[in-house]
């Protein structure tokens, strides 16, 4: 079994492959041939928590596993730690265990990425980037890989850290700005990127009538990066309704009416480009895990398969 780095699992998984990988694990969820329960969660020692989070496809089998531990800051030690476990589901083997970190953050900027070019109103424009942690940067990374992006605006509560986030930028050849709030983006941007952990609102309602915004920060249904004001307003996407009924803080306390929240496997038929502003939510979920996994591995196994070829 081959166990690999942060880095490494950064480099086995580029964005918009990984992109390509999803949409394919999204038409296998609409079809049934893709399955995940929902994740075990264990209390631990010290205030901690244990997530397991299994998927399979037949061919594979994964389960991420996530420890919280929310007093590790104080030792000087990460407060989440995660690796994910990749198994092939006819045997059991054990083919490779991932940096669960930079699976979490590649899969789901991917993610994003993947709805802005399903659902977005507009292919191009400018992003506005409201956090500069881990999340606002993959998905900085994902959206000027995959998107027509021109320039950039970031925010933050600590204007230093936007000030770096934006120069981050620059080295990605795009015209970055750090603004001390939204509003003095909005009206110029096409693409919006919530990656807070703020329990209310980070944006106005005054979001762009042909705008998408993808919401990723808020994880609990305590929490809100999002005005009721404008998830009302919005079509609304996830990418897993019955995750999002439970953690999606941002939909649960606008009162939104669940039947009008589409999953996003089942807006692969609709058709992009439409009307009015797109708010995606992503709470997460074990098999965009899984279809990370299948990415790395058909990396990690190509050397054996032109080897064997050669006999």
């Amino acid at each position: 079994m081959q166990t690999l780095t942060a880095e490494e699992t950064h480099d086995l998984l580029p964005y918009p492959a990984l992109a390509d990988y999803l949409l394919s694990m999204l038409a296998d969820k609409k079809a049934g041939t893709a399955y995940a329960p929902e994740r075990v969660a264990m209390p631990l020692a010290r205030g901690g928590t244990l997530l397991l989070m299994p998927a399979t496809d037949g061919q594979f089998a994964v389960t991420k596993l996530v420890t919280v531990h929310p007093g590790n800051a104080s030792a000087g030690l990460p407060s989440v730690q995660a690796d994910v476990l990749v198994m092939d589901a006819a045997t059991g083997k054990r083919l490779a265990m991932l940096d669960g970190g930079a699976v979490t953050a590649r899969r789901t900027a991917a993610l994003s990425l993947l709805a802005a070019r399903l659902l977005a109103p507009r292919s191009s424009g400018s992003l506005l980037m409201v956090g500069a942690g881990t999340q606002a940067r993959a998905h900085l990374e994902a959206f000027c890989e995959g998107l027509d992006i021109d320039k950039v605006y970031v925010t933050s509560k600590n204007m230093a850290h936007a000030e770096g986030f934006a120069a981050y930028a620059r080295t990605l050849n795009r015209q970055a700005e750090a603004v001390s709030r939204p509003e003095e983006a909005l009206e110029k941007v096409s693409f919006v990127v919530t990656a807070t952990t703020s329990v209310e609102p980070v944006l106005p309602d005054s979001v762009r009538a042909d705008a998408f915004v993808a919401a990723v920060g808020a994880y609990r249904p305590d929490m809100a990066e999002l005005p009721p004001q404008l998830v009302q307003r919005a079509r609304l996407y996830v990418d897993t309704l019955e995750g999002a009924r439970v953690e999606a803080g941002d939909l649960i306390r606008a009162g939104i009416d669940w039947t009008q929240v589409t999953p996003l496997e089942d807006a692969l038929d609709i058709p992009g480009g439409q009307g009015g502003t797109v708010v995606f939510k992503s709470v997460g979920h074990a098999l965009w895990d899984l279809a990370a996994a299948r990415l790395a591995w058909s990396k990690l196994s190509a050397p054996y398969q032109e080897g064997e070829s050669c006999h």
